[in-house]
């Protein structure tokens, strides 16, 4: 694997969440964030959160497979919720929590949270982008 993901002492350690990430290998894959689209570009689950955060995790998951990487081989995921707010978390993680058991792995929090005012379509609740290495 070439991605290892730390918890250093004296930093709190967060469910599905590391501190570090430590990455060894030769090949950086930069996914470009995905939103709740289908494969027809249709707008999955509008209006539920949970519902966009899993289909933009399978859109990751697929963006990945298709050039020989997975979650395994990610090293920092970003996402950007439209008008974020702490009580969201539940929904976020659901999301998250759904996609994972989906594509058989263990759940992957951004390590990056943003809120963002809008998105590209006024649909889109959430985005997440990647960054993997492979080698």
């Amino acid at each position: 694997m070439a991605i290892t993901l730390v918890n250093p002492g004296g930093l709190p350690k967060i469910p599905v969440y590391r501190q570090v990430s430590i990455a060894t290998g030769s090949k950086l894959v930069f996914v470009a964030g995905q939103v709740a689209w289908d494969a027809e570009g249709v707008t999955v689950g509008e209006g539920d959160l949970a519902a966009q955060v899993e289909r933009s995790y399978l859109n990751v998951g697929t963006a990945l497979a298709e050039v020989g990487a997975s979650f395994d081989d990610v090293a920092k995921l970003t996402a950007y919720v439209v008008d974020w707010t702490p009580d969201k978390m539940p929904l976020f993680l659901e999301g998250v929590a759904r996609a994972s058991a989906k594509l058989g792995i263990t759940p992957m929090a951004p390590a990056t949270l943003i809120g963002v005012a809008a998105l590209d379509v006024p649909d889109h609740l959430v985005e997440v982008e990647a960054t993997a290495i492979i080698d």
